[in-house]
């Protein structure tokens, strides 16, 4: 009887251990995926940011990078927001005068120029 009432706990904290170690695994993985898509959002809005400083018909080639979830990116006014897994990260970029909204999305080549009237233009 004590054999298995000892076997019957063992099983119960491993059965524990192995339900908080794929909690943390899926933690982790979230925690990468939610870092790895900020980090987008962070160099697109830097390199807007950049061809905004640098003036007139001032370009740059901007690639986005595939990665294992779909996402968007989305410039509306002077806000840039990226959407995947029903989650939302926002960046205000100042000073930004884009000619309308414009939706970006992974593994397409995008280029960021500034015109002759100020505005950003995303093609």
């Amino acid at each position: 009887m004590e054999f298995l009432f000892s076997l019957f706990i063992i099983l119960i904290v491993a059965t524990g251990l192995l339900v908080y170690s794929q909690n943390t695994m899926n933690s982790s993985l979230n925690m990468e995926s939610n870092f790895n898509h900020r980090l987008i959002l962070d160099n697109v809005a830097h390199t807007i940011s950049e061809v905004e400083s640098n003036g007139e018909f001032y370009s740059r080639y901007l690639k986005l990078p595939t990665t294992d979830k779909y996402y968007v990116l989305t410039l509306e006014k002077n806000k840039l927001t990226i959407e995947y897994d029903d989650k939302k990260g926002e960046e205000f970029i100042p000073f930004i005068d884009a000619y309308s909204t414009y939706k970006m999305y992974p593994g397409r080549i995008y280029v960021i120029e500034k015109t002759h009237e100020g505005k950003i233009l995303i093609k």
